[in-house]
């Protein structure tokens, strides 16, 4: 049986490709339809029915105010939703380089790793809903 024939690059970038045309997509949506003003996205479950801020809360007007170059009221509006984003380009230009080149992406992170995202999300959680921590609140 003969060795399968090599994949060209444009083949091999269509998927990370595809991502970022989806994730463009979501950012050009959210960047268009304003979610300042009502009635536009539903509310946080968490924030509706409970009152306390989620790690979440505040993260499509930190979209809007990202793609509209206002990076000061997207850190305002929701700054651990501004280092997902930042996070998120670097492993997609990791993943678009590393498939260019014929290798997969392997991301092996420890579950210490994981934890530590937790952690980082829960006190923030817990910060933005005390009176001291109100800088982090939407």
């Amino acid at each position: 049986m003969p060795p399968p024939a090599p994949v060209s690059r444009l083949r091999r970038l269509a998927t990370p490709l595809g991502a970022m045309a989806a994730v463009a997509g979501a950012f050009a949506y959210v960047a268009t339809v304003d979610p300042n003003e009502p009635g536009h996205y539903p509310v946080c479950p968490m924030l509706r029915f409970t009152g306390v801020l989620c790690p979440g809360c505040g993260g499509l007007r930190s979209a809007h105010a990202f793609a509209h170059g206002d990076l000061a009221t997207a850190l305002g509006a929701n700054a651990v939703a501004v280092v997902g984003y930042a996070v998120l380009a670097v492993v997609w230009l990791l993943w678009v380089v590393r498939v260019s080149r014929g290798r997969t992406l392997r991301i092996g992170l420890a579950p210490a790793y994981w934890w530590g995202v937790g952690a980082v999300l829960l006190v923030f959680t817990v910060v933005r809903n005390l009176p001291f921590g109100s800088a982090l609140a939407p």
